[in-house]
């Protein structure tokens, strides 16, 4: 069973998720059901709408109802994380403070996770470090975000 709060993976008839505390039983009528979630199943995301073309940025696709910001990557350095101070702030339990940092080569970008307690992933696998290509998936904690170049 997933948490509906921070995503992670309980043991099935759990109350609370072990991660966050979250209830995991809600207000359900009797006809409703459970189903699984395995990785893979969420709806392909399409296109990155309103996305810029003309500089390399990290564009939500989802998590926090934060869907369709763009942050592009202008400087030589790019801090993403829980600290009010990061250059992407991303406000969830499951994100480190200093979770990951995206720098930039001459035209290469490459992303490297910080120590996380949760991981970094670029296309459902984790990573330390990874040189990001177009369309790179990345997850951190319940955010997902797309690495797009011109």
């Amino acid at each position: 069973m997933f948490c509906p709060n921070c995503g992670f993976r309980n043991s099935d008839g759990a109350a609370f998720c072990t991660r966050c505390g979250a209830s995991l039983v809600g207000d359900q009528p009797d006809d409703q059901t459970t189903i699984s979630f395995q990785p893979g199943e969420e709806e392909e995301l399409g296109p990155v709408a309103g996305a810029p073309r003309d500089k390399p940025a990290l564009v939500i696709r989802s998590g926090g109802g934060r869907a369709g910001e763009v942050y592009p990557l202008e400087g030589e350095r790019t801090s993403i994380g829980r600290h009010p101070d990061a250059d992407i702030f991303l406000d969830d339990v499951t994100v480190s403070r200093n979770h990951a940092v995206v720098v930039r080569g001459g035209e290469r970008f490459t992303l490297t996770d910080q120590g996380s307690l949760n991981g970094t992933f670029v296309n459902r696998r984790r990573t330390d470090e990874t040189v990001l290509t177009d369309g790179d998936e990345i997850q951190i904690g319940k955010y997902k975000l797309t690495f797009i170049v011109p």
